[in-house]
């Protein structure tokens, strides 16, 4: 059986000294999409920086793409981040260069050195969030939904084997957020695995999927009733 792209079994998440979510449990295989709500300061946010090597798993025991989180070394943290795709809020592109240029550098980082395949793999991910044209523009230029769209592009940009999008649509207007759900929701559909902390409930009404909720210490699915 193809191990789970993710599982935590009975893990505590701590931000700094404060225990913030007890005795977590969640497996995710490949192909699944889970949300994650919950309040501000509930835990989705520390449980996302544990999950991609932000903050240490001090107790309970977690895999994610073949890592194992309480054995997380420093210097494996790159390697980890290689494997799995991350999605911000604020996107954090870099301003001074434009959208190519933005790519370029995460696939230089991460250890890419043919001009042409670079090339190529930017304009397929480009291609993807229907940014191919835009590629010359500083990102400055563009519009939020546009900027967003940039940040899932570079998310995909070495094939994750998961997606941690962290309240990719908390910045947009309401139709520019139901858009990036929508990309999301394709790429989903593509094969990839997704989990994404949201408080956007309207996407979630829409976009039926599992949803595990973070609340008073603790987390656990959530079952959506249909409306007839």
């Amino acid at each position: 059986m193809e191990k789970p792209v993710l599982h935590l079994e009975n893990a505590d998440i701590y931000q700094r000294d404060n225990l913030v979510l007890s005795k977590v449990n969640i497996t995710m295989n490949r192909g699944d999409f889970c949300y994650l709500i919950g309040k501000t300061g509930s835990g989705k946010s520390s449980l996302m920086k544990t999950l991609y090597g932000d903050l240490l798993l001090q107790k309970g025991s977690g895999a994610i793409v073949d890592f194992d989180l309480k054995d997380l070394k420093e210097k494996e943290i790159p390697f980890l981040r290689r494997k799995i795709g991350i999605v911000f809020q604020d996107f954090k592109l870099l301003s001074d260069r434009t959208v190519f240029g933005n790519l370029e550098f995460v696939l230089k980082a991460t250890g890419w050195k043919n001009k042409d395949e670079i090339k190529q793999k930017i304009e397929e991910v480009l291609d993807k969030v229907g940014l191919k044209s835009q590629h010359y523009k500083n990102t400055y230029e563009l519009s939020g939904g546009e900027q967003q769209r940039v940040a899932i592009a570079r998310a995909l940009l070495n094939d994750p084997e998961l997606i941690l999008a962290d309240e990719p649509t908390g910045n947009l207007d309401p139709k520019t957020s139901l858009e990036v759900m929508e990309l999301l929701n394709d790429i989903h559909k593509s094969g990839k695995t997704i989990l994404m902390a949201t408080h956007d409930y309207q996407l979630i009404v829409k976009f039926k999927q599992k949803t595990l909720k973070c609340e008073g210490g603790e987390l656990f699915e959530i079952v959506q009733r249909t409306t007839v």
